[in-house]
């Protein structure tokens, strides 16, 4: 009888704000330690990798959105295939934070799951402080209003940018049905890594 395979989980986030905040920036900061000034923007570029998350080798698939406004009609077709989701605005563009509320309210309406969405509203570019419009205290009672985390990135710096994505596929984990796995391997035969007592649990890109 053939021995059963180890299921690897995927996590499906998606990157949504309006363009220029900083998105892409975040996604190839996390993805490929890179920090990219200038990024020509596209309809939507998708990245796939392996990372342990709590002593779990899983997948991480990242669909990076685009935020202008002409695409707005086909972004009901990323929101359905995704299950979290990061809400990104720049701490320097009031607009772009206020931008957030119709993207929201375009995920309410297309998920049809209330309020209830694993989702994190990320505050990027904290290292232009000098040049800051959004109060930290307005963008933590936006995330209160909707009941989600508030967590503020550089993605030039890298403060927080592997936080959003592995609290992201944490939020996510209890919607995901859960697979009944046996054996300590991974679909390539490697063994996982046991998580020490007394340690933070990780979430690290292999």
């Amino acid at each position: 009888m053939a021995a059963s395979n180890k299921t690897t989980a995927v996590y499906r986030l998606i990157m949504v704000g309006s363009g220029g905040v900083g998105k892409s920036a975040l996604t190839l900061q996390y993805m490929y330690d890179e920090f990219v000034v200038d990024y020509e923007p596209t309809k939507a570029d998708s990245y796939r990798k392996a990372v342990m998350l709590d002593g779990e080798e899983v997948q991480i698939d990242i669909l990076d959105t685009a935020g202008q406004e002409n695409y707005a009609a086909i972004r009901d077709t990323y929101i359905r295939s995704g299950e979290g989701f990061l809400l990104v605005f720049d701490v320097t563009d009031a607009e772009s934070f206020q931008d957030l509320n119709e993207l929201y309210e375009q995920i309410l309406r297309v998920k049809n799951g209330g309020t209830n969405i694993p989702a994190i509203l990320v505050g990027n570019k904290i290292d232009l402080a000098e040049r800051r419009k959004v109060p930290l205290e307005e963008a933590e009672q936006k995330a209160r209003s909707w009941s989600i985390r508030y967590i503020e990135t550089s993605a030039k710096t890298k403060h927080n940018v592997d936080k959003v994505f592995c609290e992201l596929m944490r939020i996510v984990r209890p919607f995901k049905n859960p697979v009944r796995e046996t054996g300590p391997t991974t679909t390539s035969g490697r063994q996982t890594k046991p998580i020490k007592s007394g340690k933070h649990k990780k979430c690290i890109i292999l």
